[in-house]
């Protein structure tokens, strides 16, 4: 494998004075808010976390296919309420043909109106039934955790235009999840924690749960399944739409966490929840059946202690016959997907997949042959291959041979008899659509055109025969096309995002290059640069390093970076050298060796990777001043930035975490136990990958950022960081934002204000100079 070196020139701006080698006690140049609003080739903090956010990419979609796959619906701002206040959130529901391109209204706002009232709902979300005749509205949406899943559920008519609200006389927004079934008659819905189905023809409702309560969890996740495998919608129906299969997850035992919000009234409001941390007990989940006239469940049990074990995933088979489900133990080395019989209960296994370290859970579960087979992703033989699984009796059928990984899995064209998937052979940080034969006897070959170089996603139709393409590149914004497959011919573009680029070709450009670093023992890690603009290689430039570094993420991958982008374009404006270095473990497609090498040591030999390529960057590049070496990261960037600053004290000078685990025994099972084992097996492990272990070697200057309301990752771990330098005397600087969550958003003018502070900091703390 080979990996390309490629520059590119993006946008930046501003003509900063940077100081020649040798003045490094110069004077900071003055790093102001108040930047010139009428200079559009200067970005400002405001101009990318402003209000009106100037600098965003086109609002579209949501888009759906339809199930046949003859057209797709969208929402699109009626023309009705276009010049009212509430206008962008007023949307009609519109369906195009993707060969013709033609546009038929099926729902508009003004039909959207409730009896009594006299403004439409806003659509959050929507559903059909099969022949476009009935409508769910999601609407009047409250947060769960990460996500706005609990809401008011309306079904519109469109042959009488009667709009009817769903779930009697449930309280406002407590409704969850709310599904068709497959006849399109009958609606089923989780209300409290249990399980209920209403008729759509008498609004009829029938309770098929009772035990739902603060600790018994029907039809939905725990805290720990909805964040770590985005387990929400616990209820699926059967295709004969006689059953449903939900999970149930009992918390209790699990202990809970307390979130205090001291800001929204005289005395504090508390939260508790179950929150397992590592090595603590967990929930206990099942999975059962239930008859939609009503009646007792079914349940399976294919583990006998099932507080140990999880339930990732559940899909019926075409036939109702089956109810298949990925099971993982504990310690997430071990996969089995297992077939149950609903009326029985009775379970076999199908496949086994297990790994030395640990294994995925498959998302992208597709259903082939009439179900008879099923495509499945594995690292068995070293690369993450795609394979065509019986399920009768589990026989395997490699699909995509070769010394690369299988990243996902998009789309089934069973007409052509191919399956389509993202990979990149050849350079790890971009992303192309391939294709390959279903049978197993043909080659790879890729769909994505020659000619552009990055990301590329896809959201296919059923039938595999469109998508919508999304591309970009590093500081260039997406493009999103209707393409027909397989020759990948674009119809039309659906967002160019011309007003965004546009607003960045008016900035002074600046050079970007994606390059490698040689850390020895033939370890090369993908990185990134931004250099100032009018970059002269004859001055020193002060480095600022982005960093992730742990298994859930890459922050190398050519494609546009958003917000954090425009941040960092804007620091390389006034004068900063920026970077990123993916270090090993990150999910790079580098073959498994390279991505289980942290197992049972995060923390330890990723921090040592990033050094390395740091100490190995200043030896390379003489115009970075190595007495001014920053680095900042988010959730486990902020853990790695600080184990970096911890670690070697003498190499980094500034650090900003942000949302970080300062110890790893305090974030939950699911996560934290996949990659590093139990710590009653790793207490080194634990201990070493730890940040705060090693906070008493901290030279430098240091940022903690928290939101106080983290449901994720608890504001406990920046107090016991707080303690922990205090007791060794070391200096620090604090910003604790209240009842903000982990991506510290809630509130007016929060995000401007977390990253003019960020850019006021750096500014005073790793200064440029003249």
């Amino acid at each position: 494998m080979s990996h390309q070196r490629s520059i590119a020139t993006v946008p930046c701006s501003s003509q900063l004075a940077v100081a020649p080698p040798g003045t490094g006690d110069a004077p900071p140049v003055a790093h102001s808010s108040g930047d010139d609003p009428q200079d559009k080739s200067r970005l400002t903090v405001d101009r990318i976390f402003g209000q009106d956010k100037e600098l965003k990419t086109e609002d579209w979609g949501p888009a759906y296919w339809l199930k046949d796959s003859s057209g797709y619906t969208t929402l699109e701002v009626s023309e009705k309420f276009q010049d009212t206040a509430a206008a962008k959130d007023l949307k009609d529901i519109v369906k195009y043909d993707p060969e013709s391109g033609q546009r038929h209204l099926l729902v508009s706002a003004e039909s959207l109106i409730p009896p009594g009232q006299s403004t439409p709902l806003k659509i959050e979300n929507y559903a059909w039934t099969d022949d476009l005749e009935r409508v769910l509205i999601f609407t009047n949406t409250k947060r769960v955790w990460r996500h706005e899943t609990r809401g008011d559920y309306w079904l519109l008519d469109r042959r009488t235009g009667t709009l009817k609200q769903l779930g009697g006389e449930a309280a406002p927004a407590t409704l969850m999840f709310a599904t068709f079934s497959p006849d399109g008659n009958r609606v089923a819905y989780v209300c409290q924690h249990n399980l209920y189905v209403q008729s759509i023809a008498d609004l009829q409702i029938t309770q098929l749960t009772a035990d739902g309560s603060a600790t018994t969890i029907n039809g939905t996740a725990d805290w720990v399944n909805e964040e770590e495998f985005g387990l929400r919608n616990g209820l699926r129906w059967s295709p004969d739409g006689k059953s449903i299969a939900y999970w149930q997850f009992d918390t209790t035992g699990v202990r809970e966490f307390q979130l205090i919000n001291n800001t929204d009234a005289l005395y504090p409001t508390i939260t508790s929840y179950a929150y397992p941390k590592v090595g603590e007990t967990n929930s206990a989940c099942r999975v059962g059946v239930v008859e939609v006239s009503g009646g007792e469940p079914r349940w399976f049990r294919p583990n006998p202690d099932p507080r140990n074990h999880y339930l990732p995933r559940m899909e019926w088979s075409s036939d109702s016959r089956h109810l298949v489900f990925q099971q993982l133990n504990r310690l997430q080395n071990t996969n089995q997907v297992i077939s149950g019989d609903p009326h029985t209960s009775e379970t076999r296994i199908i496949l086994t997949d297990s790994d030395d370290a640990w294994v995925e859970v498959m998302n992208e579960w597709r259903w082939i042959e009439d179900g008879r087979r099923f495509l499945w992703l594995s690292e068995r033989d070293g690369w993450q291959h795609l394979y065509a699984v019986s399920n009768a009796d589990g026989a395997i059928r490699l699909l995509t041979p070769g010394e690369f990984d299988v990243i996902s899995v998009v789309g089934v064209d069973e007409q052509q008899g191919c399956a389509y998937f993202i990979a990149s052979p050849d350079h790890p940080t971009q992303r192309y659509l391939y294709r390959v034969p279903l049978d197993g006897t043909g080659e790879v070959a890729r769909v994505s055109p020659p000619d552009q170089q990055g990301t590329h996603a896809y959201d296919f139709s059923k039938d595999g025969h469109w998508a919508f393409h999304t591309f970009s590149r590093f500081g260039q914004p997406p493009v999103i096309e209707l393409v027909r497959l397989p020759d990948h011919q674009v119809i039309r573009v659906l967002a160019g995002n011309l007003k965004l680029r546009e607003k960045l070709a008016g900035l002074k450009p600046c050079a970007s290059e994606f390059f490698q670093v040689n850390i020895g023992n033939d370890v090369r890690l993908d990185a990134w640069c931004i250099k100032p603009p009018d970059f002269d290689p004859a001055r020193r430039y002060p480095l600022f390093i982005h960093v992730y570094g742990e298994p859930a993420g890459s922050t190398v991958v050519d494609t546009w970076g958003g917000d954090n982008h425009l941040w960092h374009l804007l620091l390389a404006q006034r004068g900063y050298v920026v970077m990123s270095i993916d270090n090993r473990g990150t999910p790079a497609p580098l073959g498994r060796a390279w991505r289980k090498s942290v197992y049972r040591q995060i923390g330890v030999l990723a921090s040592a990777d990033q050094a390395a390529a740091t100490q190995e960057i200043l030896r390379e590049r003489p115009y970075i001043d190595p007495a001014r070496v920053g680095i900042w990261g988010w959730s486990g960037g902020g853990s790695m930035s600080l184990n970096a600053i911890f670690r070697y004290p003498d190499l980094y000078r500034t650090a900003m975490a942000i949302s970080f685990v300062s110890n790893q025994r305090f974030y939950d099972t699911i996560y934290q136990e996949r990659y590093m084992g139990l710590p009653a097996d790793n207490e080194a492990g634990f201990t070493d990958g730890s940040p705060i272990t090693f906070a008493h070697q901290l030279k430098g200057k240091l940022l903690l950022v928290y939101g106080t309301g983290d449901d994720n990752c608890h504001y406990q771990n920046c107090e016991v960081m707080v303690n922990e330098l205090i007791k060794h005397n070391k200096q620090f600087s604090q910003l604790s934002y209240p009842n903000r969550g982990h991506a510290i958003k809630e509130g007016d003018n929060t995000r401007r204000h977390l990253f003019d502070t960020l850019t006021r900091y750096l500014g005073e703390n790793l200064p440029v100079t003249h």
